[in-house]
């Protein structure tokens, strides 16, 4: 009996140990992107820009007139494909054109399946006139 649960024991850890499929990898980040940019619409709630920089690139959005948040534009479903998150204006909401998992703009959040995992989230500190994002 000790035996048995010895193995059912081991096979569960066998089973569930494996290759962390859904975390994206880190990469330095150091931008710095103007609000009153004409790419971009950071001057409105809402509003967001897309800069290179990370895994798959970054997306800065103005969560609130006085907040912005940055993330990683590669999904958190299977980022080893490096698949970039692309932006649905009429949901604020970004979709994975791989998987079509989507997640929220104003947290990261996966919101559709098959993701699980929120985006990556960097650092961004606003002084009023540009954001500079980091990890």
């Amino acid at each position: 009996m000790r035996k048995l649960l010895i193995l059912a024991l081991l096979s569960c850890c066998f089973l569930s140990c494996g290759k962390q499929s859904e975390v994206v990898p880190y990469a330095r980040v150091d931008v710095t992107v103007q609000i009153n940019d004409p790419r971009y619409s950071l001057t409105r709630v809402g509003g967001y820009a897309l800069v290179q920089g990370g895994v798959a690139g970054v997306i800065v959005y103005r969560r609130s007139q006085d907040a912005f948040v940055a993330y990683d534009r590669c999904s958190s479903y299977q980022p080893e494909n490096k698949c970039a998150v692309n932006i649905d204006e009429v949901d604020i909401q970004v979709v994975d054109p791989c998987s079509g998992s989507k997640f929220l703009l104003s947290d990261g959040s996966p919101v559709k399946a098959p993701a699980s995992r929120s985006l990556r989230a960097y650092i961004a500190v606003s002084n009023g006139f540009e954001i500079h994002v980091t990890n």
